[in-house]
């Protein structure tokens, strides 16, 4: 089967754009996706019909609110595969979820446990774990990188020990692309009794995740990345976990009573979902989940790995371009991050834009892999199933220019 790629780009509006004068080739889904009309349309009658508060209302539009809310997080439970609605989070975001996981699981931590995280990881799988080291005194370790932008699993024996409490890693990286096999990560925490975190930013847009067949322990993501709002994602972890965290934030809504000496907390999930949440925005991600359920994923997948290698072939075939990553379209995501020499990537973005084609450029937030490459950062192209070959095509035109430029 083939993608029809006009019925699907048809569906967001945002392609249908000009840049400087030149159609919209948008290679920046790493960043953040585009929304089908679904996903607005369902954001807007939200908006128009059912604007209220959530939990604690019982007037018409509240009980709306309440119910499309825990509607959306139904549906963000089918999409991950978590076991019960009631162990989705809503957070604004993947940063918002680790920051969550590392207060609420930290403060089960004492003095000298270790968290485990790898050298390609985005500075929101690396602060967090930072700053809880400064409050408790966790010991930090990391797992290197392979030649080819990998997580380097084989160093797990040696790292985790059994003062390891959490292995917190990306499920793919923002910058390589690859894919980390993670029943390697779960069977080595397993052994020592710890607990397997994964920043899950760049898989989840890719399709859906089983986090209970994966034997994981927590699950983080952002809804801008999976057809969403902005402001919108979650954490998921085990019921078990929930209920045994203390909550990260007191306020509105995540209590049960309070008196002026203390305090008692809701239920999981909401103890953790302090003041009026993002509402609108949930609204958004639940009808983004259905969108990507709906989507034939076997289609779109080959789809997608099929530009994936056309872009691949094509950077190898330019001399002075390098690219960090697995060269090859098994186990990596349609993540594809390079080097132009001599070329700064802001530069190679800045030139790519005048011919319409929207790239990421700079360390990725993820420093400490770009010191380990000893580079300042790279130019990143990255796909969704509504990109085409006039996007590749756009790509390569434009690249062209910027090293004839900088010849």
């Amino acid at each position: 089967m083939t993608v029809d790629m006009a019925v699907l780009r048809a569906e967001f509006p945002i392609l249908s754009t000009q840049v400087r004068g030149k159609p919209l080739h948008y290679l920046d889904n790493a960043a953040t996706s585009q929304m089908p009309q679904a996903v607005i349309d369902a954001v807007t009658t939200h908006e128009t019909q059912a604007r209220a508060n959530v939990l604690r209302g019982v007037h018409t539009l509240a009980e709306r609110a309440t119910d499309a809310y825990e509607n959306a997080r139904a549906d963000v439970a089918r999409y991950i595969g978590a076991a019960a609605p009631e162990e989705v989070v809503f957070t604004s975001g993947t940063t918002s979820a680790i920051n969550l996981a590392a207060h609420s699981f930290g403060a089960l931590l004492s003095e000298g446990d270790e968290i485990v995280f790898s050298l390609l990881e985005h500075h929101s799988n690396i602060v967090p774990w930072q700053m809880l080291r400064d409050r408790r005194g966790v010991v930090l370790k990391v797992l290197p990188v392979t030649d080819d932008g990998r997580i380097d699993l084989d160093c797990l024996d040696e790292v985790v020990t059994r003062r390891t409490k959490l292995i917190a890693l990306a499920h793919v990286s923002n910058v390589t692309g690859a894919v980390t096999d993670i029943a390697r990560v779960v069977a080595a925490a397993r052994d020592v009794g710890a607990r397997v975190l994964l920043d899950g930013a760049q898989a989840v847009p890719h399709g859906p995740v089983d986090v209970a067949g994966m034997g994981i322990d927590f699950y983080a993501f952002s809804g801008h990345k999976v057809y969403g709002p902005n402001g919108i994602g979650a954490l998921w972890a085990r019921r078990e976990l929930l209920d045994e965290m203390p909550p990260f934030m007191g306020g509105g809504e995540m209590i049960r009573t309070v008196t002026v000496e203390q305090t008692t907390y809701a239920p999981t999930p909401h103890k953790f979902e302090a003041g009026t949440p993002p509402i609108a925005q949930a609204v958004g991600l639940g009808a983004a989940v259905r969108w990507a359920m709906a989507l034939d994923l076997e289609t779109a997948t080959a789809h997608v790995n099929r530009l994936t290698g056309r872009i691949l072939d094509g950077l190898r075939e330019r001399p002075g371009i390098r690219v960090l990553g697995p060269l090859g379209s098994q186990g990596r995501a349609p993540v594809i991050s390079f080097e132009v020499d001599t070329i700064h990537p802001h530069d190679v973005c800045t030139i790519l834009d005048h011919h319409g084609v929207a790239l990421r450029g700079g360390h990725h937030c993820a420093q400490p892999l770009m010191d380990h490459c000893d580079i300042v950062g790279t130019t990143r192209a990255s796909l969704m199933p509504y990109n085409d070959d006039s996007d590749v095509d756009a790509l390569f035109e434009g690249l062209d220019d910027a090293m004839a430029r900088f010849a």
